[in-house]
């Protein structure tokens, strides 16, 4: 293990089963995240043996921006993947999810890590020039694909009072807002979370 690897926050598997185990979406935030948050069993690890290791659920915030316009009609912010994004088996993947690893620096002088890490990988990823109200909505876990296997999702709702998102990132690509049914018939396209989130939000 390299000295300067990147240690994730993660919360071992047992920890999670104990407070009921599930697959898919979750919309019971009040069950777990708390509890998750609030257990003593989060701890940080290296990051290239998380990936490999079922046993513990690396916390992952994942984050959807919507914006309804003036005819009432709902968008919802979304972009592909690009090469540079750190989990390669999703590249090329579109998505409607910002966000990414808790980190051991998001703990830095006492701080919340995981609300830390979940600011930080927003400005990371976009710049979003809008005002918004904040919801936690639900929680994901897809034990069907190697990755879904290791991470836990959880996420965020922000509905925006407009749409002024622009990517920070050259590898968050293709961005903009569409429609549901534009998203919906796309849908195919989709990561497994994204297509979690459209099938249980909208």
């Amino acid at each position: 293990m390299s000295a300067t690897e990147e240690q994730i926050l993660v919360i071992p598997a047992a920890t999670l089963d104990g407070l009921g185990a599930f697959e898919g979406f979750q919309s019971d935030v009040q069950r777990y995240l708390q509890p998750i948050l609030a257990s003593g069993e989060l701890s940080f690890r290296p990051r290239s043996e998380m990936e490999q290791d079922p046993s513990f659920k690396q916390l992952i915030p994942y984050v959807v921006l919507q914006w309804t316009d003036g005819a009432g009609i709902t968008h919802v912010f979304n972009y592909t993947r690009g090469s540079g994004q750190g989990e390669a088996r999703l590249h090329a993947k579109r998505s409607i999810g910002i966000g990414g690893h808790i980190s051991a620096e998001d703990a830095a002088g006492g701080s919340d890590p995981y609300r830390t890490g979940m600011q930080r990988e927003l400005e990371e990823e976009v710049r979003l020039d809008s005002k918004f109200e904040e919801s936690c909505v639900g929680l994901i876990y897809d034990p069907s694909s190697e990755v879904g296997r290791v991470h836990l999702g959880i996420v965020h709702r922000f509905v925006l009072q407009s749409p002024d998102v622009k990517p920070n990132e050259d590898d968050i690509c293709n961005t903009g807002f569409i429609t549901l049914d534009q998203l919906h018939a796309r849908r195919d396209s989709l990561e497994t979370w994204s297509q979690l989130c459209l099938d249980h939000l909208f």
